[in-house]
């Protein structure tokens, strides 16, 4: 086992590891006295996923050794497998190929950083067999029409319809950047393969406590989570300042767009909506976040709570907290509590109609 297998515990190559080091699972999940130091990581692994679309680590300054980082992918795959709670499959693999997505573009900018072993481009085409369905051309790749249509399934916006690409030879022409968001579906299925699955009844009985102690986190965050009204001077400090950075076009990182999006469809708005009220115009910038809203709001599986205030300030997004954030834990309760002590209100959206 090395750091590469756990920051890419869905590659062949990570399987063969825990195969080879003969590591049992059943003994894992039901080792005597202390949890298993990777059936802890894995409950934080699906706890993050479900409720901040991460499976990263908190920034709190714990580290996991090589280990336990990669036992906690088939611990978390158990776990997500037993939970009862609405959409968890589709959120935990999406919420694995985001992660996998931060963590492969970052590597393929720095192949010459010689202070951690990185994966390349075609080391991971490999991996998934599209080494033969992909070329590179002088600008951009040409990816096979076939293997597009399958990747681009999922993925919104006019941009991904085969009628607006540039097709020539059964070949789709694409960027570097959309070829490497077309890998994260790739991340995303193989994640999703099997599951749920169907979990022997000595690993259920040996994960009752996790999956009770997850479902309970699911329910316990303080607020109605039936807010429809949009009044921006109500928002917390920490969304006021994204959204004011979202608008003057400040590059926010992916985890912060996470959790202005979340907040946002949290209080009803639709994918249009957030990008009117974001300043979003159309492009490359306006799929991207039309794309999150679509894997944060309800479609009928659940929603994704929005990032609770630890989180935040783990993110480092918790800004300038005022009197109210004093007694609250979470955003979303803060703009509830605000709505409350706030009287009669105009929504945003009435006034800009």
């Amino acid at each position: 086992m090395n750091a590469l297998h756990a920051r890419y515990p869905f590659l062949s190559a990570a399987r063969d590891a825990v195969r080879e080091a003969d590591v049992e699972i059943a003994a894992v999940v039901s080792s005597d006295g202390d949890r298993h130091p990777a059936v802890e990581r894995g409950v934080e692994r699906v706890r993050r996923a479900l409720m901040d679309g991460t499976v990263r680590p908190p920034e709190d300054g714990r580290r996991w050794n090589t280990s336990a980082e990669l036992l906690s992918y088939p611990v978390a795959r158990l776990l997500v497998s037993l939970l009862d709670a609405p959409g968890a499959v589709d959120k935990y693999a999406s919420a694995e190929a985001d992660t996998a997505y931060e963590t492969f573009t970052y590597d393929f900018e720095h192949q010459d950083d010689r202070t951690r072993e990185t994966i390349d481009l075609d080391a991971l085409l490999a991996d998934f067999d599209l080494a033969d369905a992909v070329e590179r051309r002088r600008e951009g790749f040409g990816v096979a029409v076939g293997t597009y249509l399958s990747l681009a399934a999922d993925l919104r916006g006019d941009r991904w319809r085969l009628a607006g690409r540039r097709l020539g030879d059964g070949w789709v022409a694409v960027t570097a950047a959309e070829l490497h968001e077309l890998l994260r579906e790739s991340v995303k299925a193989r994640v999703a393969a099997d599951l749920p699955l169907d979990v022997p009844e000595e690993l259920a009985a040996g994960l009752a406590d996790e999956v009770s102690e997850l479902e309970s986190s699911f329910t316990d965050a303080d607020f109605s989570h039936d807010i429809d009204t949009l009044a921006p001077p109500l928002f917390p400090p920490c969304m006021k300042a994204l959204v004011e950075r979202a608008r003057s076009d400040d590059a926010l990182d992916d985890h912060s767009w996470f959790s202005l999006v979340a907040f946002l469809t949290g209080i009803g708005l639709d994918a249009d909506e957030v990008l009117s009220f974001c300043a979003v115009e159309s492009g490359s910038q306006a799929d991207r976040v039309r794309y999150r809203v679509e894997r944060v709001a309800d479609d009928g599986d659940g929603q994704y709570a929005p990032p609770s205030c630890a989180t935040m300030q783990a993110y480092g997004d918790c800004v300038d907290p005022d009197e109210r954030c004093e007694s609250i834990t979470h955003p979303m309760a803060y703009y509830e509590d605000a709505l409350a002590d706030g009287g009669e209100v105009t929504d945003w959206r009435e006034r800009e109609a």
